[in-house]
């Protein structure tokens, strides 16, 4: 089986990577060969080297998604994306990364198939950015796609493609409405969710972080171990069941920012609360106050995908995946 990673220097895309070679049969069949791809070389775990090649290639250039397919991996999942913070900043990168660099790839396979007989599941990494005010009190996947920032609308864009074309057989589609991933490893990024995890993150680190928002901001959240499991469970599952609604809400734990850090002095100690600093960002706030609160998952859940139900759960995965069980 061939599977391709588009996106795998991101956050969840190493993750994947790194679930691929610590779990042997991870999506329940062997992987013979794995190709990895984003804008500078994704890096390949030594397990993987004998089956893995790392292409550092941009999606959105000319002929790269040609490229790619003509590769004719069985499973691509499509991870590439730029943030919601700087898709918003730059409009032009946005469409360009987000929309355009998606639909050559969609076409890329269409043309490849048309060539000889080609459907691969495609795995799409879409957001709950696909849905705007008003909001019903919990939002199901019948609820209509009105994004009140441009990584919305251009992933809600892809969602409707993505439909259309696994419609059609031109590939088999998943869409995965991620919730926001929490707590992200790494250094804080373009993205305007970042705090969520800059708040917990750091100071479980002994470092300080900035609060741009009240405390009764609510939100919807899972770890990157539920994304990376999210990922696998769409590769692995019976897709008749889903019926022509290929995009599917992930489940989630609605929380407040103030149960966040509750969470964080039940687990740390207030000494780590203390690190968080208050800084209101009117831009910040604005977004954030367009974004989705809770939601009804109950689709999903029925199709077999599973997250975390309380934030101590959130951070101790964090500590155990990340900070080698030590705070």
């Amino acid at each position: 089986m061939h599977v391709m990673v588009i996106g795998a220097a991101g956050m969840v895309g190493r993750k994947l990577v790194e679930k691929f070679a610590s779990e042997e049969g991870a999506l329940g069949y062997d992987i013979s060969r794995l190709t990895l791809v984003d804008v500078i070389e994704p890096p390949v775990p030594q397990g993987l080297s004998p089956v893995a090649k790392a292409l550092a290639l941009d999606l959105s250039t000319e002929d790269a998604a040609g490229k790619l397919v003509a590769l004719r991996p069985d499973v691509i999942f499509h991870l590439a994306a730029i943030v919601s913070g700087e898709a918003e900043a730059d409009f032009d990168k946005g469409y360009k990364v987000n929309l355009d660099g998606t639909r050559a790839l969609f076409e890329a396979i269409r043309h490849e198939g048309l060539r000889e007989p080609y459907v691969p599941r495609v795995i799409f990494a879409s957001s709950i950015a696909v849905f705007g005010k008003p909001f019903p009190e919990k939002i199901g996947d019948e609820f209509f796609t009105t994004p009140l920032t441009s990584y919305g609308t251009q992933k809600a864009i892809c969602e409707l493609l993505l439909a259309d074309y696994s419609r059609r057989g031109i590939f088999d589609g998943v869409g995965i409405r991620l919730p926001t991933i929490c707590i992200r490893p790494g250094k804080p990024n373009k993205a305007a969710s970042g705090f969520f995890s800059n708040i917990l993150r750091e100071p479980l680190a002994g470092q300080e972080a900035v609060l741009p928002v009240d405390e009764n901001v609510r939100h919807w959240f899972a770890s990157p171990r539920s994304a990376v499991d999210f990922f696998i469970h769409a590769a692995r599952m019976d897709t008749s069941a889903i019926g022509p609604r290929r995009n599917l809400t992930m489940p989630g734990l609605s929380a407040l920012v103030g149960e966040e850090i509750e969470a964080l002095r039940r687990v740390a100690g207030e000494k780590a609360v203390k690190l968080i600093r208050r800084e209101p960002d009117p831009v910040i706030r604005s977004i954030v106050s367009g974004w989705a609160t809770d939601f009804d998952a109950r689709r999903a859940c029925e199709l077999g995908f599973k997250a975390e139900t309380n934030f101590d759960e959130i951070i101790r995965i964090h500590i155990e995946d990340e900070l080698a069980g030590d705070i």
